[in-house]
């Protein structure tokens, strides 16, 4: 399967309005799109540099601060074959008084308010990531991600007492309209963090499965697991090779799915069953 890797960069003023970038068209036949800065990753970069060059080139601008916020990925049905899309998604930093100037690559710019586009057509990686963005799918327009941002989430957390030590995996599950649909946890024995956050993924994954879910998110508070589920880095530790060939296997079940890395304290409900599954196998 092809994979399609990108950076993105959201810039905000001070107001929290977000830059858009309008393309040069490359055909008077093609439609008037606007995107958020975005770029490809050369090789032997790493992405922030991508990033960053992005930015010089592209607006002929530096930045001044450049944090990750997002890691994305998901499937998209391009012609008769599936395409897998990987979005890396930096908050980017400007001073004030610098002056944006675009470059062949785009004729103006603009800033908007998120979730308020005013008729603007934007180009589906933009959607994408604007809709995840304001925390929302919107009717009427195709995106890529949609099918996953409008799916169930799958919080899954996994720990170790000791690192290695008793260990403990739980999962919290809701669909879209932010209900319940299950939860659960596992003692799974003696076991590292990093190989109880596998677990948790797999057990997260199999509930999903069981439930029929189709479009799928799993959050984790992992930033280690979710860039290698994204991608961006390679497994390559033999404990873990088992359990993540497996659950590549698993995600075959799955219509549209995605990765997102989130704080620990937006995965609390899941990391309270991880926590739950160890205490009662000691009481």
């Amino acid at each position: 399967m092809k994979q399609r890797i990108r950076v993105v960069g959201i810039v905000k003023d001070s107001n929290g309005a977000v830059l858009l970038l309008k393309r040069n068209r490359g055909r008077l036949d093609e439609p008037v799109l606007w995107e958020l800065p975005t770029g490809k990753i050369r090789f032997g970069e790493q992405p922030e540099e991508a990033m960053s060059r992005s930015m010089s080139e592209y607006l002929g601008i530096g930045v001044s601060s450049i944090r990750l916020k997002d890691t994305i990925t998901f499937l998209a049905l391009v012609g008769a074959s599936q395409l897998s899309n990987l979005y890396i998604v930096y908050e980017i930093g400007i001073t004030d008084d610098v002056k944006i100037t675009p470059t062949d690559r785009y004729t103006a710019f603009k800033y908007i308010k998120i979730g308020d586009t005013n008729g603007l057509k934007l180009d589906d990686a933009s959607l994408s990531v604007l809709e995840i963005e304001e925390g929302k799918g919107r009717g009427g327009e195709k995106s890529l991600y949609r099918g996953v941002a409008n799916g169930a989430t799958v919080y899954v957390d996994g720990g170790s007492r000791g690192n290695p030590g008793p260990s403990g995996i739980g999962y919290y599950i809701v669909g879209e309209d932010g209900r319940e649909l299950k939860r659960g946890g596992e003692f799974i024995g003696f076991a590292t963090s990093r190989v109880a956050e596998y677990y948790a993924l797999k057990e997260g994954c199999e509930q999903a499965i069981e439930l029929g879910l189709k479009s799928v998110k799993f959050v984790s508070d992992n930033l280690m697991m979710v860039n290698q589920m994204n991608g961006i880095y390679k497994v390559k530790n033999n404990d873990l090779l088992p359990m993540y060939k497996d659950i590549q296997k698993l995600l075959e079940n799955f219509e549209a799915c995605a990765f997102v890395h989130v704080n620990r304290e937006f995965n609390s409900e899941a990391d309270k069953e991880a926590n739950l599954a160890i205490d009662r196998h000691f009481t």
